[in-house]
């Protein structure tokens, strides 16, 4: 595709993230994996160590004539918590900070833009502190991690923290999904 576009998204676990982001229409790949750490090519043990510095992410490749950037970190913030600094629900540490990693400074700006339109809005009571910063490293992670939730629906981690959450893009967003 041409017109592709990626982005990587931080949002706490990167199960829940990719399970939310991959049925939206124009999202044509999400990777789950890490960014910004110090230790080159991580393994998800020493990520969960806290010692590393990386981010669960998910890198996020979508046509921008099927779905913008705005309407993506829209979907992106408001199905995860961007209020609390580096937990999301009973995952905590700096590995789970909710985080937008841009490559120009056209996403820069796009990111800023709508954390001050939720922000304006009133979307969430207490203050989004989403960081927005440069991409610096970008790994995939392990293969048993990639589409998680679809291959293990059943998993008592899948049906109690992310298919809510699955639930919850589909209440919101129905019209957004790809048929």
């Amino acid at each position: 595709m041409a017109n592709s576009q990626t982005i990587v998204l931080g949002g706490g676990c990167f199960w829940c993230t990719e399970a939310v982001l991959k049925p939206l229409k124009g999202v044509t790949q999400v990777v789950s994996g890490y960014a910004n750490g110090q230790v080159p090519n991580p393994t998800y043990r020493e990520v969960c160590s806290g010692r590393t510095g990386h981010a669960e992410v998910v890198e996020v490749t979508f046509d921008p004539d099927e779905i913008s950037l705005h309407d993506l970190l829209v979907v992106f913030m408001t199905t995860h918590d961007p209020t609390t600094l580096n937990r999301q629900g009973a995952d905590r540490g700096t590995q789970y900070r909710s985080g937008i990693y841009v490559d120009s400074d056209e996403q820069h700006q796009a990111a800023e833009a709508v954390v001050q339109e939720l922000t304006d809005d009133g979307v969430f009571s207490d203050a989004i502190v989403t960081e927005i910063e440069p991409l610096d490293t970008f790994y995939p992670a392990e293969d048993y991690h990639q589409d998680y939730y679809a291959r293990n629906p059943a998993q008592p981690y899948c049906q109690a923290v992310i298919a809510p959450k699955v639930s919850k893009l589909r209440a919101h967003y129905l019209d957004r999904l790809a048929a």
